[in-house]
């Protein structure tokens, strides 16, 4: 079955997104856009994904739980997992792994929680927007057994495996990355030829409901949760 997907979206509980990246607004919008995969992946907390979870239930909506951590080296991965719950469980680890840095949000913007209404229920005071201090490897060994670890934007310039480390260390369980929307598949694998043999993967980041993918990128799986990320852990 080909689904259509996203698989990068952050809520308003990332500061540098909108405040009106609530969980009904992204819900809403990708099923209006045509996708039947979508992804939550806010930096450093998984706070918002039960809302949009349970929201897209309702939709018929497949949502991946995830994070987008920022580890020890500064570089981005996105944690997928097959339940609600480990992403939760995760998402407490992180936080123990966070100096907590007051947010300045008239600098940097909102970290909002929310409820399936779209109700503010807390507001995260300290910043998502810093370092872990778990480091690539720690990141993927927890992940094995409960979900997939991907590099994010490996393209970019700046928080991505390539940019910092230089190249993408031989990594048990490392199957998939990412690379930016805007970035030609076949042009990316021109420049690097040695990452055929990973799984490329192709999301907005959204940080506005509009960023949100059209019905563009697709991979072949059941249409349920366990098999997309099944699919990305390369089964």
């Amino acid at each position: 079955m080909m689904l259509y997907y996203d698989l990068h979206i952050h809520t308003a509980l990332s500061p540098c997104a909108s405040d009106d990246m609530t969980p009904n607004n992204i819900v809403n919008m990708a099923s209006i856009k045509g996708l039947d995969v979508i992804a939550i992946t806010d930096h450093n907390s998984a706070k918002n994904v039960k809302a949009v979870y349970n929201l897209g239930l309702k939709k018929g909506l497949i949502v991946v739980p995830g994070i987008e951590v920022q580890t020890r080296e500064e570089v981005h991965i996105l944690c997928y997992f097959y339940s609600v719950d480990e992403c939760a469980k995760f998402s407490e680890i992180i936080n123990e792994n966070l100096i907590k840095i007051k947010n300045e949000k008239t600098i940097f913007g909102n970290q909002f929680v929310m409820d399936e209404e779209d109700n503010v229920i807390e507001e995260i005071d300290y910043s998502l927007l810093i370092s872990s201090n778990l480091s690539i490897n720690e990141i993927f060994e927890y992940m094995e057994g409960k979900g997939v670890a991907v590099p994010a934007h490996v393209d970019r310039p700046s928080y991505s495996i390539v940019s910092n480390l230089g190249f993408i260390p031989n990594i048990k369980n490392l199957t998939t990355i990412e690379i930016s929307k805007g970035i030609v598949t076949e042009n990316f694998l021109h420049s690097y030829p040695e990452y055929r043999k990973y799984k490329i993967i192709r999301s907005s980041d959204a940080h506005y409901l509009g960023d949100i993918s059209e019905r563009e990128e697709f991979l072949l799986c059941k249409s349920e949760l366990k098999s997309v990320v099944d699919w990305l852990c390369g089964y």
